[in-house]
């Protein structure tokens, strides 16, 4: 539906009257992505870098098979439509069998799922759209082109009210508080700037040509929305991050065992902070920031909001969140949740991306944290802290996170190293393109197939074919029986960024040691799944029927004398890793701590041993082995074929 004349005058007095951007060179084709965001621009009278501009940094302007985001957010403009999702929100720390807290001498007890708090205002952005447009809302969220229109609708209603394309971008975003709605028009006017150019995950090639502006931000501060007051979040001062701190309180005065939801500690003076722990919240922000406050709940050190980025700073890196599920990770890591859904929504926002990686990268270099794979996990990474705790961790930020595109933002991309001939390999398929087949995105219909679109995950098989079964993972299958292609199910996948061991080639096929088995994905030299990578294995000792695998790195019992805490016990996982098997040694320095944090007024005791452990690549998740079990030998040349 064209808008009326009437519309048309107001948009192009607003247009005239405020700063007016001149619209990319690049040429549009009748019928592509690019001609429709011209000619939605040019109907709306939205100068048309803007309009590429603000879609870019919702989502890189692809279509994402008309699934909807993380953030009930659909097409090119992200048009929200939460209303549309047929979503049982709940909290994952308090709905399936994994203890947060992850401590085996004191366990967390299980709490009820969060109930749902009903949608946001600010996720129903498509109503406005269809006012605006006459356009169906279920059109505006499956159809590219009329999502654009509607975004373009909604960018000149905003420019209409404010007399700003600053302030049109700024309140597009959703944002509520000042800071992070400068960061955002911030980022959207950087991307027209530096410019833009890539094709799209349905095939499109869309292209922004870069110019320099001056826009004036001011106008922000005139826009009514909550002022950003100085405030104690640990954060780059321009992503605007607020402190909305976590509960800490004794719960139950008659045990001293009873508090919450986190532990205090002084880090990194008494543990050293070695990983960040990228999460999804599976609920909405509202929810997430109300369960933080909950002292029975779990809890984690920020929040980021899916439609703009927007950060919450929960607990100092100082102190100990209940988290991961595995107490010696906790200890030694920073978790950020990302408000989303595993699998009902499928794609995280640019917005979201940028701000998270330049937390982490800001997180990373003040705690001295590498920016790679070994220390940038997901919570699927982290590994069970027992053989009874391994089927109950947790899968999230799940197969559609882009990893690489992620990376790319930290500033550490995953690059070739080493030559064709080595012997480790560096997990990286191309996330546009590599579509395999997963199911159970919907929970109520488990056999439906997930929709078509890009992930970072690469499926491992039995032998060099793809018709054979996919390896087994005797951790989440006792049974023996084999993975599947379920959407929650690591068992037989890798992903972006992990190195592993070659075991083997065969045409277009790679070998890999993995869970103790050799493990086969596709990797033709024309669209290779995996690159060359460099660094040190580790393989058993001669003499060594075996090694055990750990899930955690405690002391051993003699370093526990004297203080007057328990001895831990360190149980070997289901997996052992065998003569002639090598895998990635992927963190050399290993500290053996246990943090013992037991009551609610302490004492709060660090036990070091002298027991050396190495991480490594195992599987899907990372797992430590004892350094007097294993020789580190440097990254082989020539693997085996």
């Amino acid at each position: 539906m064209s808008v009326s004349p009437a519309l048309r005058v107001s948009t192009a007095v607003a247009v005239a009257a405020a700063l007016v951007l001149p619209s990319p060179t690049a040429s549009a084709l009748d019928g592509s992505r690019q001609a429709d965001f011209t000619s939605a621009a040019k109907e709306f009278g939205v100068p048309e870098n803007v309009l590429l501009g603000v879609s870019f940094l919702e989502s890189r302007w692809d279509v994402n098979a008309g699934a909807p985001s993380r953030g009930a957010g659909y097409g090119p403009m992200h048009l929200t439509d939460a209303a549309a999702l047929d979503v049982d929100e709940h909290d994952h720390h308090g709905s399936e069998a994994e203890d947060p807290r992850g401590d085996l001498s004191r366990p967390l007890a299980p709490v009820d799922s969060a109930p749902q708090q009903g949608v946001p205002a600010e996720l129903r952005t498509i109503e406005a759209a269809e006012r605006l447009t006459g356009v169906d809302r279920a059109v505006l969220r499956s159809n590219a082109r009329q999502n654009i229109r509607g975004g373009a609708a909604l960018l000149a209603s905003h420019q209409r009210e404010l007399g700003s394309w600053y302030g049109a971008v700024a309140k597009y975003s959703g944002a509520k508080d000042t800071a992070t709605a400068k960061r955002f028009a911030d980022d959207v006017f950087e991307v027209i700037r530096t410019g833009e150019a890539r094709t799209t995950d349905d095939g499109q090639a869309v292209r922004l040509v870069g110019q320099d502006l001056k826009p004036d931000t001011g106008i922000v501060d005139r826009m009514g929305l909550r002022p950003s007051a100085p405030n104690e979040a640990e954060c780059p001062r321009e992503l605007g991050c607020e402190w909305l701190p976590a509960a800490y309180e004794h719960h139950t005065p008659s045990n001293p065992e009873k508090y919450g939801n986190h532990d205090k500690a002084n880090r990194p003076v008494d543990m050293p902070i070695k990983y960040i722990i990228i999460h999804d919240t599976e609920g909405y922000w509202d929810t997430t920031l109300r369960l933080i406050k909950d002292p029975k709940w779990a809890s984690w050190q920020y929040s980021l909001r899916s439609s703009d980025g927007h950060i919450a700073q929960h607990i100092k890196a100082k102190d100990v969140a209940w988290q991961a599920g595995n107490w010696y990770v906790n200890t030694h890591s920073i978790g950020l949740e990302h408000e989303g859904f595993a699998a009902k929504g499928t794609w995280y926002t640019e917005a979201m991306y940028r701000t998270s990686a330049r937390l982490v990268r800001y997180l990373a270099q003040k705690h001295g944290v590498p920016l790679d794979r070994a220390h940038i996990l997901g919570h699927d990474n982290v590994p069970g802290v027992s053989p009874a705790k391994v089927r109950g961790m947790h899968w999230d930020p799940g197969p559609y996170w882009d990893w690489a595109h992620y990376f790319d933002l930290l500033k550490a991309p995953f690059t070739p190293r080493g030559g064709d001939r080595s012997g480790i390999v560096t997990i990286k398929p191309d996330y546009a393109t590599n579509h395999p087949p997963m199911y159970g995105c919907d929970d109520k219909k488990p056999a439906e197939p997930c929709p078509t679109r890009g992930t970072s995950t690469v499926f491992l098989h039995t032998e060099p074919r793809a018709d054979a079964p996919l390896v087994k993972d005797i951790g989440l299958r006792p049974d023996g029986g084999n993975s599947t292609r379920q959407v929650s199910d690591i068992g037989a996948r890798v992903d972006t960024g992990q190195r592993f061991a070659v075991a083997g080639r065969s045409g277009d096929w790679t070998a890999i040691w993995y869970l103790g088995q050799k493990a086969w994905f596709h990797n033709p030299s024309g669209t290779p799944t995996a690159v060359p990578g460099t660094g040190f294995v580790v393989t058993p000792r001669p003499g060594l029927a075996s090694v055990p695998v750990f899930g955690i790195a405690y002391p051993e019992a003699s370093a526990y004398e004297g203080t007057g805490v328990p001895v831990q016990t360190v149980e070997p996982l289901q997996y052992t890793m065998l003569p002639g098997q090598r895998y990635v040694a992927a963190d050399l320095a290993v500290p053996s701590e246990y943090y013992f944090a037991k009551e609610w007024n302490g004492p709060r005791i660090v036990v070091r041993g002298h027991e050396r452990y190495y991480q490594v690549f195992l599987g899907h998740r990372i797992a430590y082995v004892k350094a007097a079990d294993v020789h580190v030998l440097p990254g082989p040349i020539g693997a085996p074929r």
